[in-house]
């Protein structure tokens, strides 16, 4: 039997050891966490986000970083596939929005249990507190793995160890190492799908303010990187949420070239300028003898108000009939552009998904096997492939994973 040591027990890992599984190999994962599947653990605020409903295609595209790499992985183990394997085995899934893919019981941890089971039941082993320290090779192609407990013989190595984000689950940039001991190329490590910080004067104001239906544009030097519509949340430090997060690559990118980097946010998205004139205008009508900083409760959430207001210079204590035009014109320029300086990026240890790591170019995207070690895979996140939210970044490792496995257990 050809022996294949998978070094990682996180999402990649486990597809890679039930695909090598069935396909006739005998199978260790050595994990150094003392259990598998940590990061899962913490995926969609504990619930999990599996995958996404969407075509592959679009899968890709929500891949920037390197998805087409991914284009046979992902229509040989596709999204059906992924929720065939769970419900199949007892665990019932849903969609939600966005086409996002959850477990029923919205518990990260029936996923990973459910995986482990699969791999266990197929003959696969695991072996938890066992932190792998080196890959041996030998004459161009591998022959085992030495951890901290001893040296173990593979005929094959499937390097699935994750990136650099979330270190106390195990992801702590430890994969990239072993590759570049082997001489393969590392593209940087950098924080991926991570919350933004500011220098923003109002961002204590706002600390937990969640705002829906916004349109978040993000500049650096003035000049439009990306866009994003949907949710965002003011956190103590800065900003975060879907869209925060899906710009984040972009703003990492801008901050290190030493560029000035902002989110414009269109608070009113769905109304033109013309539109929202003639809806302010109908609100102060209504409200006409009250304080402005009352007469607007219906257009924004109460704890933004003041800070809207401070922003377009619009004493808040004046009554609105007293509002000349020109201020209402700088309050609705402060609705549709709402711009908030962006200062740094949260740390790396903070990102949901690193990007970076084993560059894909030394990689045969049909078997993941590396172009420079024979017998040597990869799988998941230690290569230099990154997505955004939605489900995207976990396909990315089962289509990766079982593909490694697939082909880590073919005869050669």
């Amino acid at each position: 039997m050809t022996r294949v040591a998978i070094v990682g027990g996180g999402a990649a890992g486990l597809l890679a050891g039930i695909a090598a599984a069935w396909g006739g190999a005998q199978v260790t994962i050595y994990e150094k966490m003392r259990v598998p599947g940590k990061k899962m653990l913490i995926t969609g605020k504990g619930r999990c986000n599996i995958t996404n409903a969407c075509e592959i295609p679009d899968f890709i595209k929500n891949l920037p970083g390197n998805g087409r790499f991914l284009n046979s992985a992902l229509h040989r183990f596709t999204n059906d596939d992924i929720v065939l394997l769970l419900e199949s085995n007892g665990l019932p899934t849903k969609v939600e929005r966005g086409g996002r893919i959850f477990p029923v019981s919205d518990k990260a941890k029936d996923v990973v249990d459910t995986l482990v089971r699969i791999y266990t039941e197929a003959g696969g082993k695991l072996q938890t507190d066992t932190k792998v320290i080196d890959i041996m090779v030998k004459e161009g192609h591998v022959y085992g793995v030495r951890t901290v407990n001893g040296v173990y013989e593979a005929d094959r190595v499937i390097l699935a160890a994750g990136g650099a984000s979330y270190p106390g689950t195990g992801s702590d940039g430890g994969g990239a190492k072993l590759a570049k001991k082997l001489g393969h190329t590392i593209v940087p490590l950098k924080p991926s799908l991570i919350p933004l910080e500011s220098d923003y004067p109002y961002v204590d104001d706002l600390q937990g303010l969640s705002l829906r239906n916004v349109q978040a544009t993000l500049l650096a030097d003035g000049v439009k990187l990306g866009s994003e519509f949907g949710e965002m949340l003011f956190t103590h430090f800065g900003v975060s949420g879907p869209i925060v997060l899906s710009l984040s690559n972009l703003a990492a990118d801008a901050l290190a070239a030493g560029k000035d980097v902002e989110l414009e946010v269109d608070l009113k998205p769905a109304l033109s300028e013309e539109k929202l004139d003639a809806r302010i205008q109908r609100d102060f009508v209504q409200y006409s003898r009250k304080q402005v900083l009352n007469g607007m409760k219906d257009l924004l959430p109460q704890r933004l108000i003041p800070v809207v207001l401070d922003m377009s210079y619009v004493d808040e204590n004046k009554f609105i009939n007293q509002v000349s035009r020109e201020e209402r014109h700088r309050l609705l320029q402060t609705l549709k552009h709402f711009v908030i300086t962006i200062s740094a990026t949260r740390p790396i240890a903070e990102a949901i998904v690193t990007a970076g790591g084993v560059s894909v170019k030394e990689i045969d995207p049909k078997t993941m096997e590396s172009k420079r070690i024979k017998g040597l895979y990869f799988a998941g996140e230690v290569m230099d492939i990154d997505g955004y939210t939605g489900g995207y970044n976990l396909q990315a490792a089962f289509s990766s994973g079982h593909a490694a496995g697939e082909a880590a257990a073919a005869e050669e």
